[in-house]
């Protein structure tokens, strides 16, 4: 049981820690809806357990073994956060687009939400080197499979839980109405943390 409470306490304050998946959910929410950002919280749920499951398996010792790989993963990955983070920008100097029920319409629906969330979270290979290192420091030999996969799930649902919360504050009528004050500045301000994530996978690979 303590176990359980130690990683997910270090799982919490990761998840604290601003990063891509974030950004993504809390711009999703405040410009265009909670039900749309949810679909990409739910994207970004199945990235977080396709690499928390590869981690168990080891794929960080893989990473480590074969440098290029891993490379070549940061690489692609920060290629797409760059080209997400530019759109943003792009988005940020063109007119306003037209409001639907009081929310920005958007092309492609919700399954495209769901879809971008998803490679925003498989865009940072560096999340399966946290939980390598997270299972590494707190599991070592001592857990049998039972216990790993539910750490696994409790990360899944952790995850989930956490932003869902994060839609749900960002999509409340009192900050949607301060983004559209603002929509410039904060889609340019959220493209900007894109493409320095990015620019950071890309330039920073040999660290």
């Amino acid at each position: 049981m303590d176990l359980f409470l130690t990683i997910a306490i270090v799982h919490l304050v990761a998840l604290f820690s601003p990063g891509p998946d974030f950004f993504f959910v809390s711009q999703t929410a405040v410009s265009r809806s909670r039900r749309q950002a949810l679909f990409g919280v739910l994207g970004i749920t199945l990235g977080i357990s396709l690499w928390s499951a590869l981690a168990l398996l080891g794929l960080q010792l893989v990473l480590h073994r074969l440098a290029w790989l891993q490379q070549l993963i940061a690489v692609a990955g920060g290629l797409y956060l760059t080209w997400m983070g530019l759109r943003m920008l792009r988005g940020a100097f063109a007119p306003a687009p037209a409001l639907h029920g009081g929310v920005m319409a958007t092309p492609g629906g919700e399954l495209a939400t769901l879809r971008a969330g998803l490679l925003t979270n498989l865009a940072n290979p560096k999340v399966v080197v946290y939980f390598g290192s997270v299972f590494s420091a707190f599991l070592g030999d001592r857990a049998g499979a039972a216990a790993r996969w539910g750490l696994w799930v409790l990360i899944v649902v952790e995850t989930f839980a956490w932003f869902t919360l994060v839609a749900a504050f960002f999509a409340l009528p009192a900050m949607r109405r301060s983004y559209l004050r603002l929509a410039r500045w904060t889609d340019g301000f959220a493209g900007a943390v894109f493409v320095a994530f990015g620019l950071h996978l890309i330039l920073g690979r040999r660290a």
